[in-house]
C-alpha cells in the first residue's frame, strides 16, 4: 500500500469495491469531469472490474484515510495504451494516473493532493518508473492546482480521444549523492 505523510493509504481495489465505485460515480462533482455517471452497475462492473483493468495494464486503488474510503485512483502503463491514447510515449517507464475524491464535502481540504502524493510515492518505489503523467481537462482548475501542489508541471494542451487535456508530468526526484 502507498501512504503519504498525511495518512492517505492506497489499497488495491477488489471486485467487492465495484458497487462502491458505481455509487461514487453518481455524485454531481464527479459527473462534471469523470463522465461515467450514467453507467448501470453492470457497465461499471465491465469498466472497473480489477480483472478487466489488469488486462489493460491498469492498476486500481481505493484511497483510505482513517479507515474511511475517500476516493479512487488508478495507474497505467502509458506506452502502448492503444485507441489513440499516448501514441507519442515511447518510454516503457512512463505511468499515467487518474483519480477522484468520492465525497463532495472532502473537496478543498487537501485530500486530493495527499492522494496524488501517495500514488506518486507508491509508483516511484518501482525503479523502472521514470515519469508519471496525468491529463486533466484544461477547465478543471481544481484538479490542475492539486497536481501542481503534488509537484506536477504543465507541459502542453494535447488532444486525446476524450478531447483536449492538459498534459502534466512529474519527474523522479534525483537523490543526493
Amino acid at each position: 500500500m502507498g501512504e503519504a505523510p498525511h495518512g492517505v493509504v492506497l489499497r488495491p481495489m477488489t471486485e467487492h469495491d465495484v458497487p462502491l465505485i458505481h455509487r461514487w460515480l453518481q455524485a454531481p462533482h464527479l459527473a462534471e469531469w469523470w463522465g461515467d455517471a450514467g453507467f448501470t452497475l453492470a457497465e461499471t462492473q465491465a469498466g472497473y472490474s480489477p480483472a478487466v483493468m489488469a488486462a489493460d495494464q491498469v492498476t486500481p486503488y481505493i484511497a483510505m484515510r482513517g479507515g474511511r474510503a475517500i476516493g479512487f485512483a488508478q495507474s497505467y502503463l502509458a506506452m502502448g495504451s492503444g485507441d489513440g491514447w499516448w501514441d507519442f510515449v515511447t518510454d516503457p517507464g512512463v505511468r499515467g494516473i487518474d483519480q477522484f475524491l468520492a465525497h463532495g464535502e472532502d473537496l478543498g481540504q487537501g485530500l486530493g493532493t495527499q492522494m496524488v502524493e501517495a500514488l506518486v510515492e507508491l509508483l516511484f518505489r518501482d525503479p523502472a518508473v521514470t515519469l508519471i503523467q496525468t491529463d486533466p481537462d484544461p477547465g478543471n482548475h481544481r484538479a490542475i492546482r492539486c497536481y501542481e501542489k503534488a509537484g506536477f508541471r504543465a507541459v502542453e494542451i494535447v488532444t486525446t480521444p476524450a478531447g483536449p487535456a492538459l498534459y502534466m508530468v512529474r519527474e523522479r526526484k534525483a537523490h543526493p549523492l
